[in-house]
């Protein structure tokens, strides 16, 4: 009996969708300038959670701010745990705010989740500002608290933005995340130096010092609460809650293009075939949850977690998400920025102020790497920007460790060496601007299908934060007892993250987020499932939109373009 192929289906959706959306690159973004646009607004949550990041690192080193938290900066073990705790704690919250985010971006949309995560960040901000009078447990519980949104939004924005993109440009739009962490990383950097002066550097210094750097990051969060208000929905969240005109309205919008255009119809018909497909598999599978409730969707995410390891193609997404960001924290990205100025004196450079220096040319040229691969991401792929970079910054993290290893103990007669190992530290950050900061996010937000969307990225995201706790955890403590084989361990696994991109990672780039099913072998997990989705693209006119496709019987004949009853 002939049937249709899915992947066949697919074959012809994507070949039609490129010979209209045309090629990608900056003029692309250009084209799709109104999804640009919300995309540049809706990563000002990336820009909190890249100041977070860096902000911490020059607070550490100012006198004001270790008057008021204890010692925390000798030698001893468990002052150097105690340091790592301050930093870490606000990775542990964010590893819970990524876990907790699911339901709410799934239940009440993404648009929804971004506000309240905000909102979440703003308190834990305001509990940090009490730390002159609370001390060391205002500033633990405050970046605690705002860990929870900073980690919520590291899993929301990007899954918006990859929603909200069309394939040609979503790549670069989903990079528009890392690129505003790094914004915010720079800018976290430079205000740091800049308020290390207020009331001096030494004992006369201000408790503004700290205080404004802490509280500066409301202005930019009041604005994305305020201004998401008036954002669209991801138009693969209304197609998936029965909300259609809607989303064809959001759709067109967000192309600059009519609502009956072709390109537009096609791609609302792929985001209806594969959301239709999702709500039948769980109405076979589970009847007693596929009505719409917001209790029946709090149980189902625990059905979508368990199918991420029932079947090789959905654990083969788990393990490329949860891998991938692995080796990324572990080539240790977040050491450098959260001890920059610990490491740079460490390196021999003298005084504070200098480290801090150093530390802010870490995030401009940072910054600057990232500018090439938002143009060019969907052009070159994934693959090939994350093994190179993860070569040249395993490459860096060994040459430091020779040049430590050598003269440590002399950096006062070998000045010369001391400014080469930060020379590499620079370096080593524009490998990760241009590859693994951007593209390790885009894996993550890309690969999965749309029921298992938030939960996947989750898991990813959650990844991502557990490893970066335990980078940050761990460092004061490896910078103090191991010294140069700090850099041996970092430059060790980010060469084997090298060698799983390019041996394990498949290419990802101008697909569909309906399409990485064909790519991850999900059409050949089921005759089932198969079936399904083939009644799905009849019914609701996927076939009919792209011409018909080929039909084949058991033996591979083409029998035409009739559909089997």
């Amino acid at each position: 009996m002939p049937i249709a192929t899915t992947s066949a289906t697919f074959d012809v959706a994507l070949n039609r969708r490129k010979a209209l959306m045309g090629d990608s690159g900056p003029m692309a973004l250009i084209q799709n300038i109104r999804v640009f646009s919300i995309a540049c607004f809706a990563c000002i949550g990336g820009l909190l959670y890249g100041y977070n990041q860096g902000v911490f690192s020059g607070i550490l080193t100012m006198n004001n701010f270790m008057d008021h938290m204890g010692n925390y900066d000798s030698t001893d073990p468990a002052d150097q745990t105690r340091k790592g705790w301050l930093t870490s704690i606000l990775e542990l919250g964010a590893w819970v705010g990524t876990l907790l985010s699911s339901f709410p971006a799934e239940q009440y949309s993404r648009k929804i989740s971004i506000i309240g995560a905000t909102a979440i960040f703003i308190i834990g901000v305001i509990v940090q500002a009490t730390a002159v009078s609370g001390g060391h447990n205002s500033i633990l519980g405050g970046r605690f608290v705002t860990g929870m949104g900073v980690g919520a939004l590291s899993m929301i924005v990007p899954m918006y933005n990859a929603e909200c993109a069309p394939p040609e440009v979503r790549g670069s739009l989903v990079t528009l995340q890392q690129f505003a962490i790094e914004i915010g990383i720079m800018v976290s950097f430079w205000i740091d130096y800049g308020t290390n002066y207020i009331g001096g550097t030494g004992d006369t210094q201000s408790k503004a010092a700290w205080l404004v750097p802490i509280c500066l990051q409301l202005a930019p969060a009041l604005v994305l609460l305020v201004g998401m208000v008036f954002m669209p929905y991801s138009p693969r969240w209304l197609v998936h809650h029965d909300r259609e005109d809607e989303a064809r309205r959001v759709l067109a919008t967000l192309r600059g293009m009519s609502v009956d255009h072709e390109l537009v119809d096609l791609e609302f018909l792929e985001i209806k075939a594969q959301s239709v497909f999702e709500k039948r598999t769980v109405a076979e599978k589970f009847p007693h949850l596929q009505t719409p409730s917001a209790w029946n969707t709090f149980k189902l995410q625990f059905v979508a977690i368990g199918s991420l390891f029932k079947t090789m193609p959905m654990f083969r997404r788990v393990i490329v998400a949860t891998v991938t960001m692995f080796f990324q924290q572990w080539t240790g990205i977040n050491a450098i920025l959260y001890y920059a100025p610990t490491i740079f004196a460490n390196l021999g450079l003298s005084g504070n102020t200098i480290s801090l220096l150093a530390t802010g040319v870490v995030g401009i040229v940072m910054l600057l790497a990232t500018i090439p691969t938002l143009f060019y991401i969907d052009k070159i792929g994934r693959k090939p920007i994350l093994t190179i970079g993860a070569i040249g910054m395993g490459t860096c993290h060994i040459i430091i460790a020779v040049i430590v290893a050598k003269d440590q103990h002399a950096w006062a007669s070998h000045s010369a060496a001391g400014w080469a190992a930060v020379a590499m530290v620079w370096l080593f950050v524009i490998h990760f601007g241009y590859s693994w900061g951007p593209c390790a996010w885009i894996l993550v937000a890309e690969v999965w299908p749309m029921s298992n969307r938030p939960y996947g990225i989750a898991l990813g995201a959650s990844s991502n934060w557990m490893n970066n706790f335990i980078v940050g955890q761990v460092t004061p403590d490896m910078l103090s007892g191991i010294t140069y084989g700090t850099y041996i361990i970092f430059g060790l696994l980010t060469f084997l993250g090298a060698g799983f991109i390019w041996f394990y990672v498949p290419e990802t780039k101008r697909l569909t987020l309906e399409e990485m099913d064909v790519l991850f072998g999900a059409d050949a997990t089921a005759r089932q499932d198969q079936e399904r989705m083939e009644a799905v693209n009849r019914d609701i006119g996927l076939d009919s939109a792209l011409g018909g496709v080929e039909y084949r019987d058991e033996k591979g004949k083409v029998s035409g373009d009739q559909y089997s009853e």
